[in-house]
């Protein structure tokens, strides 16, 4: 597994658990799914929950999940997550 792979994981993990979940469960689920795959040789061992939310970005960039909740833009009409939730579109 190589950090490209993560996008393309990460939303079908969100798909598996209907379409939306919190960032934990989505996290316990890619443990569960990948934890065996993840090689101490290698960085992403080390590095896997910063990767994964480098692949959330990567999502939210390219339109496959909503936008995170935006504190700093109230007034903007924009279908958003909920705090902490990961939805996709």
């Amino acid at each position: 597994m190589v950090r490209n792979d993560l996008p393309d994981l990460l939303y079908e993990i969100i798909k598996s658990l209907g379409g939306k979940a919190s960032m934990t469960n989505i996290l316990r689920e890619f443990l569960k799914l990948y934890a065996s795959k993840l090689n101490p040789s290698e960085n992403m061992f080390y590095t896997w929950n910063y990767d994964i939310r480098w692949a959330v970005t990567e999502l939210r960039r390219d339109g496959r999940i909503k936008p995170a909740h935006l504190k700093e833009n109230p007034g903007e009409l924009v279908d958003e997550s909920p705090k902490g939730i990961w939805e996709i579109i």
